[in-house]
């Protein structure tokens, strides 16, 4: 029998596999004999499991990926969050843990978006690759609104499909022979690529460090900023501010320190400012606001916690021109030429909905989606409070760093899983500095928010 006429619609569709389009199969009966067959006996016998062996080629993994322990943290998170999804289907999971922003878009934005589009539909709307560094009204647009009175111009600015994106590509620039400074704790991006980049040694156990790491401590002792007296040369140094996992912005007085131990040690600041928008007082929002930054600063930043672009990807970074090479070349020109290599450009369809962020109607949209987490972050920060923890962060940053004096953070972020359904972060997923905190996100719906900090009291009253 014809294997074909035993197919029906309801077998293959074009949702059973993306490779497959909808197929019409004629169903109607047919009549069909078949001569019977003699019925034979036949054995099944087992392979030997060490007989199964995959094939292999000869081609080494590379050493400085396997230096990685376990698996990134927000994966591992995620891992354990649906890990507890199976223990107890049932559960309102309410997640606190990965920054991932929870509001809608501002229509203003998604309404540029749909018309760059639907203008793709048509000849004179059609466009294919643009410049990889990023269309020029863009450019222009987050030079006159982020950088206007700090000497950056539009070509210092690469648009990109966001900062963690930048950061590996910045990796990639500077080579495996440089050394590196990150504030400890810290977002886990810069130390991994670190580790891919082959630009450290071997996982220390005894004291959760990466050998030729320069761990830059941040406690609530120092205000979260690192003693540099304390803190050996490097050429390249990572700061956060504010900063992910702690919340803490640093102030100008601590900037213009960073900045002078930089030029004084002939090394590169990179600085992420994906939050700098979160704040509320008067510190500073860009490293460029500090004198003397531009000669040995790149900073990178970001629209996903801003508009809500964490899936749509939207980012920059500031490669100012009077950033030098030991050599005296420029860092620009080389960054230029790993972005043309390695990246054709960000979509044209989310630069669209970046213009339209930088509108004065859109920046406003923008603020008001940042005030309704900043409204999250003072309710999760008075909920800790008025059960007698110590927090930090919540002010300039939709992050919230509790600490848990004496414990082990995963198994602090246990307890809260496994007793109230709510996922959040280990701090030592940042670093061994993050230790015995746990990070908080005030990303979330409203009525989650509530209902978690509800369960928190329950559970630590």
């Amino acid at each position: 029998m014809s294997l074909m006429n035993n197919l029906s619609t309801s077998m293959i569709s074009s949702s059973s596999s993306p490779f497959l389009a909808p197929i019409s199969f004629n169903s109607r009966t047919q009549s069909v004999t078949v001569p019977p067959k003699s019925i034979s006996l036949v054995k099944c016998v087992s392979t030997p499991q060490e007989q199964q062996t995959a094939y292999k080629t000869k081609v080494s993994r590379n050493a400085n990926i396997a230096k990685l322990q376990a698996g990134y943290l927000f994966p591992e998170v995620a891992r354990r969050r649906a890990a507890h999804l199976l223990k107890y289907p049932n559960a309102q999971v309410i997640s606190l843990g990965i920054g991932d922003t929870t509001e809608p878009i501002p229509d203003v934005i998604t309404s540029a978006m749909a018309k760059r589009s639907h203008g793709l539909s048509t000849l004179e709307g059609y466009s294919g690759y643009g410049a990889e560094q990023g269309e020029k009204a863009l450019r222009a647009a987050l030079a006159s609104t982020f950088y206007g009175n700090l000497g950056i111009e539009e070509d210092d600015i690469f648009v990109s499909d966001g900062a963690k994106c930048d950061i590996s590509r910045l990796q990639v620039v500077f080579g495996s022979n440089v050394t590196m400074a990150v504030q400890d704790p810290s977002y886990p991006a810069y130390v991994d690529s670190s580790v891919i980049m082959g630009q450290t040694g071997q996982f220390q156990k005894d004291v959760e460090k990466y050998a030729n790491i320069e761990y830059m401590r941040c406690t609530p002792e120092n205000g979260f900023f690192p003693d540099l007296s304390t803190v050996a040369r490097t050429d390249i140094i990572f700061f956060c501010s504010p900063n992910n996992p702690t919340g803490a912005a640093a102030t100008r007085d601590q900037l213009t320190r960073l900045v002078k131990f930089a030029k004084d040690n002939g090394s590169i600041i990179v600085y992420d400012s994906a939050y700098a928008l979160y704040i509320s007082d008067d510190k500073p929002r860009s490293i460029f606001e500090i004198p003397g930054a531009k000669e040995v600063a790149i900073e990178t930043a970001s629209f996903s916690k801003y508009a809500g672009f964490t899936g749509v990807r939207l980012g920059w970074t500031v490669v100012p021109k009077q950033l030098l090479f030991s050599d005296g070349f420029p860092v620009a020109k080389d960054f230029n030429r790993i972005v043309c290599t390695c990246f054709n450009g960000a979509s044209n369809i989310s630069q669209a909905g970046g213009l339209a962020c930088l509108s004065p109607e859109g920046f406003e949209a923008m603020q008001e989606v940042i005030g309704f987490y900043k409204e999250n972050t003072k309710i999760i920060v008075e909920t800790f409070n008025s059960l007698g923890f110590k927090v930090y962060g919540g002010q300039n940053a939709p992050y919230v760093w509790v600490h848990f004096p004496g414990r082990n953070s995963w198994d602090v972020f246990s307890e809260i899983l496994e007793k109230t359904h709510i996922v959040t972060t280990p701090g030592s997923g940042f670093g061994p500095g993050g230790e015995g905190f746990v990070r908080v996100s005030a990303f979330g719906h409203r009525e989650n928010v509530l209902e978690a900090c509800r369960r928190f009291k329950q559970l630590y009253n």
